[in-house]
């Protein structure tokens, strides 16, 4: 499906402006410009629909206006394709190579399954794992003062977070982080468990966390809770340094 902005012109724009006019917000003339008329309505159609409102007729959005699928403009979005080991090692210069050719596949395939393959969304999950583990694989937390007190046993600094469902020793240490996005505590073991299709079994056996496919289906589960404030946040930080774009 194309993806329309500002500028872009044709018979699937007129269709575009048609398909607004007859959901209730008028671009104006139907002409087959993309200006601001346009744009304005195709912004106040995605806030009625709880879509990210920037104006830009993507994928999501003209599924919502039920929009006749055409083909993909060159260039949008990312291809997943172009996500190569190759490139993935440049931005994870610790990471030994077998990692990334081990893990990076899974990610790519569970981001496309949860129609996360776009640009921004692809990136963030990048930058998730980078920031959680450099050398690209679910791992465990690393014991430290923040989690074990100086004469506990490890993780019982974890052991009575309400905030994290556990409820004693030795929750701690069972529910420690795990995976790319380092999955902490009992009640989120249980809530992403069933978000992913697994029940109770990552309650049952924490360590499956860190399979590699379900560490990323984790991530995805993750990212897909956040996908709307991520993009807002991205949108918001171009129209800060790019004044006067709207």
């Amino acid at each position: 499906m194309s993806v329309f902005r500002r500028g872009s012109t044709g018979n699937e724009v007129k269709a575009l402006q048609k398909r607004l006019l007859e959901v209730g917000f008028n671009p104006g003339e139907q002409d087959g410009e993309y200006g601001g008329g346009t744009e304005a309505a195709v912004r106040a159609f995605q806030l009625s629909k709880g879509l990210l409102a920037d104006g830009i007729a993507g994928r999501r959005t003209l599924a919502a206006l039920n929009v006749p699928e055409i083909p993909i403009e060159p260039g949008h979005p990312l291809s997943i394709a172009e996500v190569t080991v190759e490139r993935v090692s440049h931005m994870f210069p610790d990471a030994p190579i077998g990692n990334i050719k081990k893990h990076l596949p899974p990610v790519l395939d569970e981001l496309t399954a949860s129609d996360l393959a776009d640009k921004p969304m692809v990136l963030m999950a990048l930058a998730t794992i980078r920031a959680e583990t450099a050398g690209f694989e679910p791992i465990n937390e690393f014991r430290s003062k923040f989690n074990t007190s100086p004469s506990g046993h490890p993780f019982d600094l974890y052991d009575n977070r309400e905030d994290l469902g556990n409820t004693g020793n030795p929750d701690g240490e069972r529910f420690k982080g795990r995976g790319f996005i380092q999955l902490t505590g009992r009640h989120n073991y249980k809530v992403i468990g069933e978000k992913i299709g697994l029940g109770n079994k990552l309650i049952e056996t924490p360590d499956l966390a860190n399979d590699s496919e379900i560490a990323a289906r984790i991530l995805a589960a993750f990212l897909k809770d956040k996908e709307l404030r991520i993009k807002k946040e991205l949108f918001w930080k171009v129209i800060c340094v790019q004044p006067g774009s709207l």
